[in-house]
């Protein structure tokens, strides 16, 4: 990366967190069922609500006790059930259409993430009638109070309940954006383990996998607080214990509670202290090919964790302490290798892909540069990479690139190989030099 741009990324991601104390965070108020929403409607006053999910969850029946105490307590429900998977600009645009229709003062999102962001887009937009949903891509750009949120989680692992983001595609460019600003944060997350258990185990999984993605990040990142780093190791900590439970037997509401505790933690771990790159381009695989979100963080985690190198072996370490895999007499580098490990066999174990099936050569360079200008200046990662360096990771997951692949793929089998840290570190720093392949050559992948 250019000197000045990183010297740039560095100053203000400092200047960020050194404002974090004056930024107006909060926590959602949390809910224990759903039958408690119609007494919040009417603290507030209100009388007709939109309710965001998706066509399955309802069908499936999860949605009835919700719309049966809504009835019951003669709150009008306007239904959009046509919420999918990476939700669009398109796809909030309607739901906000049936909200004006429904002339409502408030919004349920029930489900995943997906629901989740629909229904605070749709607020934004109540919010805002003035702007379109890309002028406000990025952050601090709302500036309004929204009608009050409602989330109810149906997933362990979004952490949307307890986020100030809204994540949509735009169906133009297929590009995956943020929508960003405090106001988001939900006035009231419902966390009741029961609307997780229909979950089925692939999902189960990479929901769960996600929230381990935004616990790691948030605690390797260099704006934590003492907060953000108890919240993330506790999430952790959990989400090893209960992830694997829950994916073997839906029905473990003990299992399915620690998960929702965990994806709630890890939540409000990232919302303060940022994400990083495996969340880069995950969003571009899921605006680009669909990949569900928290898949695409699941297969790229152990890459990118190790493309930190030693700028991260401190942090990880403390994770792998916190698991029992290592202590404080452990070389940094054997213990944050550990606690990769740990990651990739725990998704071995819950038949997680090491590979996509969809990327397209022609397609990476693209996808490299999204992922650089969502991660740069914004997000205070370990080490600091830009378009270029971030096209290994395509490379390095994406299936039938031949040679490609097994060079990107070297520093993972040097990572399971050398146990000796100035060995290792040797060998990485060989490895890890920007890519210049094919597709790429020529290519202008810098953001500086």
């Amino acid at each position: 990366m250019n000197a000045f741009f990183a010297a740039y990324c560095r100053a203000f991601q400092t200047a960020f967190h050194l404002l974090m104390p004056l930024f107006p965070y909060r926590m959602p108020e949390i809910l224990n069922n759903v039958r408690e929403i119609p007494g919040k409607l009417s603290e507030r006053n209100v009388s007709a609500v939109l309710l965001v999910t998706d066509s399955a969850l309802r069908r499936s029946g999860v949605t009835s006790a919700l719309e049966e105490a809504l009835r019951d307590a003669g709150v009008r429900c306007t239904v959009y059930d046509k919420t999918v998977a990476n939700p669009t600009i398109a796809d909030a645009e309607a739901a906000m259409q049936a909200y004006r229709a429904g002339e409502c003062g408030a919004v349920i999102g029930f489900g995943g993430g997906a629901a989740l962001d629909c229904a605070k887009a749709v607020a934004v937009q109540a919010a805002r009638p003035d702007k379109t949903l890309r002028d406000l891509k990025g952050i601090l750009k709302v500036h309004a109070k929204l009608p009050p949120v409602f989330a109810v989680p149906t997933t362990a692992g979004t952490g949307s309940e307890a986020t100030a983001a809204a994540i949509l595609v735009d169906e133009r460019t297929r590009h995956k954006f943020q929508i960003s600003d405090f106001c988001l944060i939900p006035s009231y997350a419902v966390l009741d383990a029961r609307d997780t258990v229909s979950l089925p185990p692939f999902f189960t999984a990479t929901t769960g996998l996600d929230a381990l993605t935004h616990a790691v990040e948030a605690y390797i990142g260099r704006s934590t607080t003492r907060y953000t780093r108890r919240a993330s190791v506790e999430a952790v900590r959990l989400i090893f214990r209960f992830l694997e439970r829950a994916y073997r037997d839906g029905g473990d509401l003990e299992a399915r509670k620690g998960m929702l505790r965990a994806s709630y933690l890890a939540g409000t771990a990232f919302t303060r202290s940022f994400v990083g790159y495996c969340h880069c381009v995950a969003h571009t695989l899921g605006g680009r090919y669909n990949v569900p979100h928290g898949l695409a963080n699941a297969v790229l985690l152990p890459h990118v964790l190790r493309a930190y190198g030693s700028s991260a072996w401190r942090p990880l370490k403390d994770l792998s302490v916190a698991l029992k895999l290592a202590d404080e007499r452990t070389p940094d580098f054997v213990a944050a290798e550990r606690f990769i490990r740990a990651v990739t066999d725990m998704e071995r174990r819950l038949d997680i892909p090491e590979k996509f099936d969809c990327i397209r050569p022609e397609d990476i360079a693209q996808m490299a540069r999204y992922a650089a200008r969502e991660g740069n200046p914004l997000y205070p990662v370990p080490r600091l990479m830009d378009a270029r360096e971030l096209t290994r990771f395509y490379v390095a997951t994406a299936e039938n690139l031949g040679d490609l692949a097994e060079t990107a793929e070297n520093l993972d089998s040097l990572a399971e190989t050398t146990e000796n840290l100035d060995d290792f570190a040797e060998k990485a720093e060989n490895v890890w030099k920007p890519l210049k392949y094919g597709p790429l050559r020529g290519n202008k992948g810098t953001t500086s």
